[in-house]
């Protein structure tokens, strides 16, 4: 069974949320923390897993493990009043057990960079700051127009982008770090898969249908000499990109996207005609 969340958060639901006289607030994702903090609710936020370094001040926020290994029993000793959590990032069992002591769960599964514009939205709604939230929609709508008149005029590129190694992973195209990378003019390969990060044989068709090998800075932390190893083995571009651009929704979106897209212009610059 996968976590869900909710089809819309509704409008009754969210006013009681909000109208609680003292937030404290826990988060499992990284973005989402740094997003939090962007809507002017860095002081009620009690919790934060280790992944989560942006803003600075986010940093002296007690630590509740990691995104997939929260630490259960130090979470309930900082009793939030709220847990955001996300589809992907978090697994369904830990947040099962959070909701046993936890008032209000909030979930979250943007699939695409225009899913942003409701996640502010929701996150506005739920913890009663509507106008950041409208302001940080506007600020990620300016990035994204940036972004996709950007690779305007560029050709497409399928590209096998790595997240993984040992075995090697990478993913599926209805994840939101696929739908980055296509709006910036990359179409990830395989072009089918049954599951949402799947793994990538030695001998998988994908790499010979690759135009360019992309590797992430995360989760797993690649590096350049990685790429230039990639490149190397199998024959063809490969190059490092900064996980953040493809992969944090919320507050970091639109400017992710705006570098994305220019790197991916220096790029085709670089490319053979």
């Amino acid at each position: 069974m996968a976590l869900r969340p909710p089809r819309r958060q509704p409008q009754a639901q969210a006013a009681r949320l909000a109208s609680l006289e003292r937030l404290r607030i826990a988060c499992l994702v990284p973005s989402l923390t740094e997003t939090l903090f962007a809507l002017g609710l860095g002081p009620s936020v009690v919790a934060r897993t280790g992944f989560c370094i942006h803003p600075r001040e986010a940093r002296r926020v007690p630590k509740v493990g990691g995104t997939k290994t929260p630490d259960l029993a130090r979470l309930r000793a900082l009793a939030p009043t709220h847990l955001v959590v996300n589809v992907d990032e978090n697994r369904l069992e830990d947040v099962a057990a959070a909701r046993e002591f936890v008032p209000h769960v909030v979930v979250t599964h943007p699939l695409a960079p225009d899913d942003n514009v409701a996640l502010f939205a929701m996150l506005g709604e739920a913890f009663a700051c509507r106008p950041r939230a409208a302001m940080l929609a506007e600020r990620f709508m300016a990035g994204m127009e940036e972004a996709i008149a950007g690779v305007r005029g560029l050709r497409r590129e399928r590209a096998l982008y790595l997240i993984w190694r040992d075995p090697w992973m990478t993913v599926a195209r209805d994840t939101y770090v696929s739908a980055s990378l296509a709006l910036a003019g990359w179409d990830t390969v395989p072009a089918r898969s049954s599951v949402r990060y799947p793994v990538v044989a030695e001998d998988d068709a994908a790499w010979d249908d690759a135009q360019r090998i992309l590797l992430s800075t995360e989760p797993f932390t690649f590096r350049a000499r990685d790429a230039a190893a990639m490149q190397k083995r199998r024959g063809r571009p490969a190059a490092l990109v900064n996980g953040e651009w493809t992969s944090w929704y919320g507050a970091r979106a639109g400017e992710g996207l705006r570098a994305l897209a220019a790197f991916r212009a220096t790029t085709a610059r670089e490319s053979p005609p």
